[in-house]
């Protein structure tokens, strides 16, 4: 079980640093070429390990619908909208929003997984977090200070991945396949969907920053795209979904301190909602005792 948790604390690390490469990229090119560059690159090194590792066999075909399904919620369109919603968006604000994914994987599990009953801690920890992005995204304040078609972006991404996570538990978790066909199979079926769909006019404009090219490559695709997939699904068949998808409570964190550490300003209500948000981590992540 520690191994559970520590990988759920590195996936919270990695996610919660994509948020400033996904800055520095569309700002050089547009969101959809940043997607693609992301999944191709973590796509690649998963392909090569896959290979090697014999873990794609032709047996998994007759899963492809699945593998087809999870390509969209949890990586094509999971990816954009965090893309294009922090294009909009200050990298913190983007960060805490994207908190609000365990919102939705508390619902989904609600509804569809009789075996995953969140608890009412859980509950209140949700009702907790939800309280904190709410803060975050100010709607009180109008388009003065938070892009609303930023905090839109942002919701549909999270929506995605929350649904993704009760998903994965229902449907893929029960087939028993490796982490690491699961990832490359969605992975792979994402990049051919991107191929199609985007626009790669001006995408080498991205080799202008070498900081923002490697960010796109190594951090949002190596790490934050093929070495987090391998977590997510362990972390899903270990922990379940619902404290699974408590990684997304780490990710608001660091975007936070990231944002404060390139010069953004991190005013008072971000902290409070912060603070909401981490004691929503702590009820979630607490297990039921028994009585």
């Amino acid at each position: 079980m520690f191994r559970a948790y520590a990988a759920l604390a590195a996936l919270g690390l990695i996610w919660g640093t994509n948020f400033i490469y996904m800055k520095w990229a569309t700002a050089l090119i547009s969101p959809a070429q940043t997607v693609f560059l992301r999944v191709l690159f973590g796509f690649l090194p998963l392909a090569a390990m896959a290979l090697r590792a014999k873990a794609i066999t032709r047996e998994q075909w007759r899963h492809l619908p699945h593998f087809a399904v999870m390509s969209v919620l949890a990586t094509t369109l999971y990816y954009y909208g965090f893309v294009a919603g922090t294009a909009l968006l200050p990298t913190s604000v983007a960060g805490l929003l994207s908190g609000s994914i365990p919102l939705f994987t508390f619902l989904c599990a609600l509804l569809f997984l009789r075996e995953e009953r969140p608890t009412g801690r859980m509950a209140m920890g949700v009702a907790l977090a939800f309280v904190g992005i709410i803060l975050s995204a100010r709607p009180w304040e109008g388009a003065q200070s938070v892009s609303p078609p930023g905090v839109l972006w942002m919701m549909m991404g999270t929506c995605s991945l929350g649904v993704s996570f009760v998903y994965a538990r229902r449907y893929l978790s029960p087939l028993h396949l490796s982490p690491l066909a699961l990832a490359t199979w969605q992975t792979g079926l994402s990049v051919l969907t991107l191929l199609l769909l985007t626009n790669f006019h001006g995408i080498t404009a991205i080799t202008a920053d070498i900081h923002a090219a490697l960010g796109a490559i190594i951090g949002l695709g190596a790490l934050g795209t093929g070495g987090s997939f391998l977590i997510y699904y362990y972390i899903i068949q270990k922990l379940g979904p619902v404290r699974a998808s408590g990684a997304t409570y780490i990710a608001p964190v660091v975007a936070v301190i990231i944002g404060a550490m390139v010069g953004e300003q991190v005013t008072h209500t971000e902290m409070l909602a912060l603070a909401l948000i981490l004691g929503g981590v702590v009820l979630i992540q607490t297990p039921k005792r028994n009585a």
